[in-house]
């Protein structure tokens, strides 16, 4: 586990062995309010230790961004606190949270001793604002990777602990496109020093805007991609070719794991645009080439088809890792 202090009594965590889940840490003179915690109990329960042995104050109040296992499922490892989070976390952890729980007991031993807590004051409406110390703290809806999001904003500091809210990579296969657009105006309108986002490295103030404009750009060409899919009469070849470079991200985010996110949004986007607009009429097809392959012959002269001018004609338009002889390679053969 990484960490960091942020501002005067703000500390930012972060898992080194899951996706670079983050959480945080507001402490006062008395006690402290934890936002989210990691992915996996160890990670959680070495963020425990730090908070007893080194800041030294109970956890008064535990904050979940969302239901989602990597941000809520050690609510168990800090049973003094009261917990916060949208009504409907506390419906989506009660069913398939613990379902998904003991599932993961069933595979993987280190989960063995947690269990699902409820969050025990929600909401779905306003804000709820806290004070520990001198910081003033607002729970806001913050809705567009799953419904029950929220974020916590560290008023006197311009800190947003975002959760998954504002990722490197947006992740919508939960989603809404038009919420999370309408949840980037209003954070976008906080006037922030710092983005805590629920996976990767810290948002620096110079670097908001670029890295807002860089997940709107996204969210854009993932509906023009979704869009284009819907028209076209074999849609999944399509989208597997829709890499996400092609949508202006990089692969190396979230320790590589950006481009399997990638392909979830394209599946999810495609839902999307079928729900929204049916699936297409026999006129809306995007119409088929015709595959009669005589187009690059088009600039020869008939009248001098000698066989050498024919092959470097050829060997000048053609790259040989471009040609498909539709046989595939001999090794793929029986």
């Amino acid at each position: 586990m990484q960490k960091e202090r942020i501002s005067e009594n703000v500390y930012w965590l972060q898992s080194e062995l899951y996706a670079q889940v983050t959480a945080g840490v507001i402490v006062g003179p008395q006690w402290a309010i934890v936002v989210d915690t990691l992915a996996l109990p160890e990670e959680t329960l070495a963020m425990r230790e730090f908070i007893d042995n080194e800041l030294k104050v109970p956890v008064r109040y535990l904050i979940d961004t969302h239901s989602h296992a990597d941000h809520a499922w050690g609510n168990c490892f800090f049973p003094e606190a009261t917990i916060i989070a949208h009504t409907k976390c506390a419906q989506y952890l009660a069913t398939s949270g613990r379902a998904a729980l003991e599932a993961t007991k069933a595979e993987n031993p280190a989960f063995a001793d947690s269990h699902i807590v409820l969050p025990h004051l929600t909401f779905d409406d306003g804000e709820i604002t806290l004070k520990v110390g001198k910081k003033n703290l607002i729970i806001m809806l913050t809705p567009g990777h799953t419904d029950d999001g929220i974020s916590v904003f560290v008023e006197e500091d311009r800190i947003l602990f975002a959760g998954d809210s504002f990722m490197p990579i947006p992740a919508l296969y939960e989603g809404n496109y038009v919420q999370t657009l309408e949840t980037y105006k209003k954070i976008n309108s906080l006037g922030l020093e710092n983005i805590v986002q629920g996976h990767g490295d810290i948002i620096l103030r110079g670097e908001i805007d670029e890295a807002m404009h860089e997940n709107i750009t996204y969210l854009t060409k993932l509906k023009e991609v979704g869009e284009k899919a819907r028209i076209k009469r074999n849609p999944g070849e399509y989208l597997s070719n829709i890499h996400v470079e092609d949508c202006g991200k990089s692969r190396v985010y979230l320790g590589g794991l950006a481009e399997n996110l990638h392909k979830r949004n394209l599946i999810w986007i495609y839902k999307q645009v079928i729900a929204q607009y049916g699936f297409p009429t026999e006129d809306e097809y995007e119409p088929e080439p015709e595959d009669d392959d005589f187009d690059n012959l088009a600039y020869l002269d008939p009248n001098d088809l000698n066989a050498q001018n024919f092959e470097d004609d050829i060997d000048d338009n053609y790259d040989e890792e471009d040609w498909d002889d539709g046989y595939g390679d001999d090794d793929d053969e029986d």
